[in-house]
């Protein structure tokens, strides 16, 4: 028998909105699969560029951000178009949760809450910061993806390390710095993905940042990528980060990446909220869910 999902989704309309590669093949792996399957529920389904002004938003009874994938360097425009989409629709994830992500200050914020995170210092422009002259660090901006101006330091590549935040600066990005955690190299970054308030899937992938290697090198963003099975610290550090999401009923996806901190206890790296890869490639028994959930939530 045809589900009650499958029927009723001839009556939705959705759109994926993403990036424009311009003449390159687009980098979502995802996207047909996740329109082929939205499509075969029954659903009326459009990849749009999220930055086309031809694009009535309101013409669509769900907007799914899903691999708007440039607009960490037109991080106001991008959050401006959020407001507007969602103010025209149903927006997923909504603009409120879009203007908190995308600024990692989000980090300071989850430490406030309690929830392990990698430490972080935010330096703004016009202020200084003391270096650290005992371990490895990373400078990286506060908006930024696939480690875009993002660089590891030793101590003794302070100047160079001063230059790139003098770089940012000049561009009116505020800098993080944090410490390099080791502990990546031998367990990787686990991402564990969220869809319809559960867990789907999780997958690792290894060291992304490699010493030397100049801040303004393109870096390949999930090396040695593979699938993962979460351990119980790891989901319930994940859970604890969701949860000082403000308006964390309103998520339809979540990604949140964790590493091992110097204790060896899972800790946040990144919480995506925005436009997380899914990595459906690699999970295809996430599909049917995945776009089950994206149905419900345009009923």
């Amino acid at each position: 028998m045809e589900s009650t999902v499958a029927r009723s989704a001839a009556r939705a309309r959705i759109a994926l909105a993403t990036y424009d590669p311009g003449e390159e093949p687009s980098a979502d792996r995802d996207l047909p699969v996740l329109t082929a399957a939205l499509a075969e529920a029954g659903a009326e389904v459009r990849a749009a560029f999220w930055d086309d002004p031809a694009v009535d938003w309101a013409a669509f009874d769900l907007v799914v951000i899903r691999s708007t994938w440039d607009y960490s360097w037109r991080a106001a425009e991008f959050v401006a178009w959020a407001e507007r989409c969602g103010r025209a629709t149903r927006l997923a994830n909504p603009a409120g949760v879009v203007r908190w992500n995308a600024d990692k200050r989000y980090i300071g914020a989850l430490a406030e809450a309690g929830v392990p995170v990698v430490p972080t210092r935010y330096v703004a422009p016009g202020e200084s910061v003391d270096l650290p002259g005992d371990r490895e660090f990373v400078v990286k901006p506060t908006a930024g993806a696939g480690a875009r101006y993002a660089a590891r330091y030793t101590p003794e590549d302070r100047e160079t390390a001063r230059a790139h935040l003098a770089r940012m600066h000049a561009e009116g990005l505020t800098a993080m710095v944090q410490p390099y955690v080791k502990n990546i190299d031998a367990g990787g970054e686990r991402a564990l993905q969220f869809f319809g308030g559960r867990l789907v899937h999780a997958s690792r992938k290894g060291a992304v940042l490699e010493s030397g290697t100049s801040f303004d090198v393109k870096k390949v963003a999930h090396p040695g990528l593979g699938t993962w099975q979460p351990t119980p610290a790891e989901l319930a550090v994940a859970e604890r980060a969701l949860t000082a999401v403000p308006d964390v009923g309103e998520l339809l996806y979540a990604r949140v990446d964790l590493v091992d901190g110097d204790d060896g206890e899972p800790c946040v790296m990144e919480l995506e909220l925005i436009e997380p890869n899914l990595f459906l490639w690699l999970h295809p028994e996430s599909v049917p869910v995945v776009a089950e959930a994206i149905v419900k939530a345009a009923l």
